[in-house]
């Protein structure tokens, strides 16, 4: 098997909705483990057999706005820019930086997810 990036992004303790990924990312829930009281722990998605996954704050992992900031910066490419930032901002993302054509033969756009992860979406053009 070839390697296969798969990011962890961590979200608050106590998380249950994760809306945003289905609707604004259109991923799908492949795996989900629960805490007692129905929080999450962790969750597996898929965006196209792309995998990531979300994972409660813990063990030295702490979620962007814990931290008033991102360390990380996902990036995805996909064929419609434009098109995928677009659902996400209608779903709750923030806009970081629209959507361009830049010198060096990329379309990018970045925005930020509900929980305050970035994300870079990117198409080479």
């Amino acid at each position: 098997m070839k390697p296969v990036f798969a990011p962890v992004l961590t979200i608050p303790d106590g998380t249950i909705n994760i809306d945003f990924y289905i609707n604004g990312l259109g991923a799908t829930e492949v795996m989900r483990i629960t805490n007692d009281d129905g929080s999450l722990h962790v969750v597996e998605l898929s965006l196209e057999g792309t995998l990531f996954h979300l994972h409660q704050e813990g063990r030295g992992k702490f979620d962007p706005k814990t931290l008033k900031g991102v360390s990380c910066e996902i990036g995805l490419f996909v064929d419609d820019v434009h098109a995928f930032t677009d659902r996400a901002i209608a779903h709750g993302a923030t806009l970081v930086s629209p959507v361009q054509d830049f010198d060096y033969g990329y379309r990018q756009g970045e925005f930020d997810d509900p929980f305050g992860h970035r994300w870079q979406i990117q198409k080479r053009i």
